[in-house]
């Protein structure tokens, strides 16, 4: 089988921002809560002009772009969300057309919560390895807007942006071995959204069991009973719905590994929990915790964070990677960093997007979110007044049909 992975990564994200600490005085929550307590110091907020659409359109335009890939060379294009814009049309015909992709391409959107973008991966790996891509590369893009109303449970561990990556067989930044994907699936209820609701319904506290329970099967179909892979990985990156998760998903895989629980009370067992997580995963956290919950995106997230900051030392090195999607589904696998990915630290890094956000104070954030809930119906929407200005825009639904427009 060829070796396969990704070949570009890029994020696209809202241009404003909500601080965790105004979110926690406005709902006389002690900050720590939000800070500590699930690891998050702002989330992304999306205006009604922005939506899964343009971001992922955003997203990939700058991973064409900034590797230096031409739009002919795209073969498939997968769009991973469960924030979809129509039941039936999918995102992905609109970004094919809005970034100018050839027509001899198959196009189509995978859901399954936060899970739709692995989904993807694995899907256009398995594209060019059956030979049909013909030298041509997939193109994934995972866009989500977690969004949950104004004082409800889930409102810390709301969050909006597109992760998009190129899959070829020739990977810059990440080869992915097929021998070493394992897969997971569970009918639960756990976090659902109907039909009829904008917004999603969710067992938190079962939610997080069943994310565990699908890392412990997924992983064992990944490398079967394996007890020494931690010490040999360079980074473990896991699904982030909020940054605290993180660290529970690594405690369970060394549970699996010593093959007993883990407590506070064992003091020598704790501190090297601790130190496994600070040197395997808690470096790749800062834009989950920035940006907040974006659902499908949220593991890649994680992955251009470590990307970001690799050296030439990274290459070569392996790392785990496990996503997770409510309902349930998962996949873990395990990636080798490629000779030469830390040329392309810049190319990826969102680091001058994030610092060009604009900051919402709390009266600004209820606004836009009460705005937002009836954008859908809306004739005509102008950015400006939403402070937008330069990049793709959803300008409003005329005739049942949507409107883009770039400014």
């Amino acid at each position: 089988m060829p070796l396969t992975g990704i070949d570009a990564l890029a994020f696209a994200g809202p241009a404003s921002y909500l601080e965790m600490t105004d979110l926690a005085r406005a709902r006389n929550v002690d900050p720590s809560k939000y800070l500590v307590g699930l690891g998050q110091r702002r989330m992304a907020i999306a205006t009604p002009c922005e939506d899964t659409v343009t971001m992922a359109v955003e997203a990939g335009s700058k991973a064409l772009d900034n590797f230096d890939i031409d739009p002919g060379e795209i073969g498939t294009l997968i769009v991973g969300t469960e924030t979809g814009v129509d039941h039936s049309k999918p995102v992905a015909v609109y970004v094919h057309e809005l970034l100018g992709l050839d027509q001899r391409c198959r196009t189509f959107e995978t859901k399954h919560a936060c899970y739709g973008a692995m989904a993807g991966l694995t899907a256009s790996m398995d594209w060019i390895a059956s030979g049909r891509a013909r030298g041509r590369k997939a193109l994934v893009i995972a866009s989500d807007i977690a969004r949950y109303g104004l004082n409800t449970a889930g409102e810390p561990t709301q969050g909006a942006g597109a992760v998009a990556m190129a899959v070829s067989d020739t990977p810059r930044l990440l080869a992915i071995d097929p021998a070493r994907i394992g897969d997971y699936t569970r009918q639960v209820m756990d976090f659902w959204r109907p039909l009829y609701s904008k917004y999603a319904f969710a067992d938190g506290h079962y939610s997080i069991e069943c994310y565990l329970d699908a890392l412990v099967g997924a992983r064992l179909d990944a490398i079967g009973e394996c007890s020494e892979l931690l010490e040999s990985l360079t980074a473990c990156l896991y699904h982030v719905p909020f940054v605290k998760m993180a660290f529970k998903a690594h405690q369970r895989q060394m549970e699996i590994e010593l093959g007993t629980q883990i407590t506070r009370e064992q003091a020598a067992r704790w501190q090297a929990l601790d130190d496994s997580y600070q040197r395997l995963t808690a470096p790749w956290l800062s834009l989950n915790a920035d940006i907040g919950n974006i659902y499908t995106g949220s593991l890649f997230l994680a992955l251009i964070d470590l990307l970001r900051q690799a050296d030439n030392a990274f290459a070569g090195r392996e790392v785990s990677l496990f996503s997770y999607g409510s309902g349930c589904g998962a996949t873990y696998c395990i990636g080798t960093i490629s000779e030469g990915a830390d040329q392309w630290r810049d190319a990826l890094d969102p680091s001058e997007h994030l610092s060009t956000r604009r900051q919402l104070n709390i009266d600004e954030y209820e606004a836009l979110v009460l705005e937002t809930d009836n954008a859908d119906r809306q004739e005509k929407l102008e950015p400006s007044s939403f402070g937008l200005k330069d990049g793709l825009f959803y300008v409003g639904t005329r005739d049942h049909c949507r409107q883009y427009q770039r400014f």
